[in-house]
């Protein structure tokens, strides 16, 4: 889902949709020849650090839409319709990368709420009409988007990667009232999240058909092995959090238009182009970073891997965005939810995204996290 709130506007930029430019190496369709390692790319330069925008910068950016974003997600937190709860994932995400990158907890403050409201929002399954499940377990139903009044794993796992990111972000917290909240939260994502899809079964529930579907519930099952204190719901949730990293690592293929990036197929199995699309790779580059930065199976060159995929191929200048990773396509370049986190690791990477035109408030908030870790 593409997020729809546009900051470019108010910072002198633009919307546009990429130029048709494509570069073809191989005709789209064939398969990417089995080759694992990208070629290393270059250190990142410290010097670059110093040339980046600063957190108070992507602050100021970020609050330019504060109010519009209570008005906007207010709504979505409140809904009993979990496809809301799959928009209202942006701004979780927006609010955690903002209070880790500022420590202000009006940014988690905000966060908290919109998760409350969620849960405040669930209903027995067994009471949810159309629900094939109709278990004892907390939910929503969706009659959005073809849900049909069922319950659907996908909408509640693109919410709650982020959800129990929050979670993660505020995990060492010794305020009574924080900790309060943390609690009651953790516990209904461990039983209301985790162990329901996990029970219900884990082959049509957790380990999706697509890789972006798929590192949704590698996210949650890492966040919640970090927080839960129960062994053997800790031992599920790394048991998942395994499988479907050794997946994707056998799903990374050596790009075939550029040597130094990573390039994979959304489809298990399948090495054919033009692979995954850019819209869907975002939740795939976010699971990595995060997993990255926990030390978890994804290395420094991986991260240099991906970043080059997101530097010379998907976004080879300009205003020119490609729709896959192969290269190939046009597309609009929204990078929010999961490429700009890439910042992170490479000040020359930060300084490309800083010229980036499709700005909204989730980009400017990792944006301001980014310029946090270049700086500390």
């Amino acid at each position: 889902m593409r997020r729809r709130t546009l900051l470019a506007a108010s910072i002198g930029g633009a919307v546009v949709a990429g130029a048709a430019g494509l570069h073809l190496v191989r005709a789209a369709g064939d398969d990417v020849p089995d080759v694992r390692d990208p070629v290393p790319a270059p250190p990142p330069s410290a010097q670059e650090a110093l040339k980046i925008k600063t957190v108070a910068y992507w602050t100021g950016v970020y609050l330019r839409s504060w109010d519009f974003a209570y008005r906007n997600g207010l709504p979505l937190s409140r809904s009993k319709d979990s496809r809301d709860h799959y928009d209202l994932a942006y701004d979780i995400d927006s609010c955690t990368a903002m209070f880790r990158a500022t420590g202000d907890r009006r940014y988690l403050d905000r966060g908290l709420t919109f998760l409350e409201n969620v849960v405040a929002s669930a209903a027995p399954s067994k009471s949810l009409r159309n629900s094939s499940f109709r278990d004892g377990y907390q939910g929503w139903a969706s009659s959005r988007a073809g849900g049909g009044g069922d319950e659907v794993p996908l909408y509640e796992s693109y919410l709650w990667r982020y959800g129990t990111n929050l979670l993660v972000a505020m995990r060492d917290m010794t305020d009574a009232g924080y900790r309060a909240r943390y609690d009651r939260l953790l516990a209904f994502a461990e039983t209301n999240i985790l162990d329901k899809w996990h029970t219900r079964g884990t082959r049509d529930n957790i380990y999706r058909e697509r890789t972006h579907m798929a590192s949704h519930w590698a996210l949650i099952a890492m966040n919640l092995a970090h927080l839960s204190t129960d062994q053997a719901r800790k031992a599920r949730c790394n048991t998942v959090v395994d499988h479907i990293s050794t997946q994707l690592r056998g799903q990374l293929r050596r790009n075939p238009a550029e040597p130094t990036a990573w390039f994979w197929n959304d489809v298990w199995d399948s090495a054919k182009r033009p692979g995954q699309d850019v819209g869907h790779a975002n939740g795939v580059v976010t699971y990595v970073v995060e997993a990255h930065d926990r030390g978890q199976g994804w290395s420094d060159a991986d991260m240099a891997a991906f970043s080059a995929l997101l530097t010379k191929v998907i976004w080879p200048g300009g205003t020119t965005y490609h729709a896959y990773v192969d290269g190939t396509g046009s597309d609009n370049g929204w990078f929010a939810d999961g490429f700009v986190k890439l910042g992170r690791y490479d000040p020359a990477v930060q300084l490309r995204l800083e010229n980036h035109q499709v700005v909204n408030d989730q980009f400017a908030a990792n944006m301001a996290l980014n310029a946090r870790l270049l700086r500390s």
